[in-house]
């Protein structure tokens, strides 16, 4: 782990305007946040996550910023969205909130995570990320009008 940043936390309605700061440094790359609306809108979401205690953040050192972000649903058993500010890139921080995120899932079940598809220059991280996890390639989908693949992590049985 990096001295740059802390351990992975739950997020507040006290963190959200650094967590938005992080939304809007990623926002080109993901589709359905390119208005102003849609930011708002995703806005809200966070925080009905962060009331519900499941949304989770990494913080830099001092606090001053969040270097990323993961929204997971236990009913859905399934990773919403996982983002890392730019900077903060190659640091490990997706692993970190991913293998929290696992841990509050229900691994008996398939979870799920959709993300870009393999010709989509914006998906090979986050596809390298999913497949070293053990995720495996599901159906292709659609979200927000953009072409996406559903990534499915198989049961695990203990």
């Amino acid at each position: 782990m990096s001295e740059s940043f802390g351990e992975v936390i739950q997020g507040t309605p006290k963190d959200i305007d650094l967590w938005m700061k992080v939304v809007h440094n990623v926002s080109p790359g993901f589709p359905g946040l390119e208005t102003e609306e849609a930011l708002e809108e995703h806005k809200n979401t966070v925080l009905r996550f962060m009331r519900e205690g499941r949304a989770l953040c990494i913080k830099e050192k001092q606090g001053q910023s969040i270097v990323g972000v993961l929204l997971y649903s236990k009913k859905h058993n399934m990773i919403c969205c996982l983002a890392v500010d730019p900077f903060f890139r190659h640091q490990g921080i997706a692993s970190m909130l991913l293998e929290e995120a696992i841990r509050s899932l229900d691994i008996t079940r398939f979870i799920t995570v959709s993300t870009f598809r393999q010709e989509d220059p914006k998906g090979a991280a986050p596809r390298a990320l999913y497949k070293k996890f053990g995720f495996v390639e599901g159906d292709l989908t659609e979200e927000f009008g953009y072409p996406n693949q559903v990534f499915l992590l198989p049961p695990s049985i203990s």
